[in-house]
């Protein structure tokens, strides 16, 4: 069906087109004067910014917000700038001043406190901060003061706060937090062993598990648990479970696992070059698992409990082997160190594995996935940037390390 043109409508389009040329002049005009409006050095100070020149950038903008006090955009550029150039006490002096002393409204005034808030934060008033942050919870601010909440519970170490914050955040963001929930409770869980109430940590790695049912740790704690109480073979059981969530953290509970094995019945009552039946076991889980792992931190607790129960011989024998399918420094000291227990003429030998040692150093370190921190043992968070599980469970040579970075670029 065709729509029958009315020509009344070609004296109307020239209205329509004469309303936008006139209200487009009257915005050009407006934006026009609100930018002579602005002065010199608030421009300048952008340009510093851009130059990364911070503390010159401060002094232009605080010569602007002399010039135009009334400019709230330029205070909170201003009271940022302190914070990034370390001046946090004049953010803070900046901020309060604002609340006290000017005529806000709402959404200005709780714009205001969420700027102060963060000045708290920057200058370690933690108390205070959390404070300003609570009453944020119901507002447009809500998630990004959720997540000022947990930091700040994490650095106190207020692990049931923290708990309690990031399931509210999981739940307002949809971002998912059982990873870290799951570190908390092992943090808990951690402060009862210290107490030595074990009930009491048991059921906080349980709770562990239910958040993130990946979470080594929680099996790792666990296992710490039963061997504490003696129970050995439970002990071994809650490590083995390691395999099903990253058999790549097997290396971290090794040396415990050859303990408990060897616990389990006792020391052997034959021979004094004997294995007992518990270690023997053991190193065959040991065995077992670098062969179908191949984790470089289990074959050094492998080979030293093979030199020590079995001696130097199969020791050197398991370092050969070890160097024929993956040549390291490390196996080939391992191979030097055994066989100059062997021979009689061991001054070479030792002479040569002591080279070995000074080229391999102590370039060994676990570095961190999200800030490349360096550490010499392992830890389950960061010490650096705070990262949950950011450290590879084994632990890489520098060298390497920079090859792979420098390949990336």
């Amino acid at each position: 069906m065709l729509v029958e043109f009315e020509y009344w409508w070609l004296l109307i389009l020239p209205l329509f087109f004469t309303l936008g040329w006139i209200a487009a002049r009257v915005d050009i005009k407006q934006l026009i004067a609100e930018s002579t409006s602005l002065p010199a050095t608030y421009f300048k100070g952008l340009n510093l910014l851009i130059a990364d020149q911070y503390h010159k950038a401060v002094d232009a903008f605080s010569e602007a917000l002399y010039l135009n006090k009334d400019s709230l955009e330029l205070h909170f550029v201003l009271g940022s700038l302190f914070r990034r150039t370390g001046e946090t006490d004049r953010a803070i002096h900046l901020h309060m001043n604002l609340l006290e002393n000017y005529e806000l409204t709402e959404q200005q005034s709780t714009s205001i406190k969420v700027e102060l808030a963060q000045d708290y934060f920057k200058a370690g008033l933690y108390d205070r901060a959390e404070e300003i942050f609570k009453t944020l919870r119901h507002t447009r601010y809500e998630q990004a003061a959720l997540r000022h909440l947990l930091e700040i519970y994490v650095k106190e170490r207020e692990w049931s706060d923290a708990i309690e914050i990031a399931i509210e955040l999981e739940r307002s963001s949809g971002i998912s937090y059982r990873k870290e929930v799951a570190q908390y409770y092992c943090e808990l869980a951690a402060n009862a062993m210290i107490r030595q109430d074990w009930a009491h940590a048991k059921t906080q790695l349980e709770q562990a598990l239910d958040a993130n049912k990946n979470c080594v740790r929680a099996n790792v704690l666990l296992g710490d648990i039963a061997a504490q109480q003696g129970h050995h073979t439970e002990a071994i059981a809650f490590w083995k479970r390691i395999e099903m969530q990253a058999p790549e953290h097997l290396g971290l509970v090794a040396q415990k696992m050859l303990k408990s094995y060897s616990l389990l019945y006792g020391e052997s009552d034959t021979e004094s070059n004997k294995v007992s039946k518990g270690l023997s076991e053991g190193l065959s889980q040991l065995h077992q698992y670098l062969e179908t792992y191949q984790i470089s931190s289990m074959m050094s607790v492998l080979y030293e409990a093979t030199l020590q129960a079995e001696g130097a011989d199969k020791a050197a024998k398991l370092a050969r082997n070890e160097l024929i399918r993956k040549p390291s420094l490390k196996s080939l000291d391992q191979l030097l160190q055994a066989r100059a227990m062997l021979d009689d003429e061991q001054h070479d030998l030792q002479l040569m594995q002591q080279t070995v040692r000074n080229a391999i150093g102590d370039r060994a370190a676990y570095y961190c996935d999200q800030c490349g921190f360096r550490a010499k043992q392992y830890h389950w968070q960061c010490p650096a940037c705070n990262a949950w599980e950011s450290l590879p469970p084994e632990p890489t040579e520098a060298t390497i390390r920079d090859i792979k970075l420098l390949k990336r670029k």
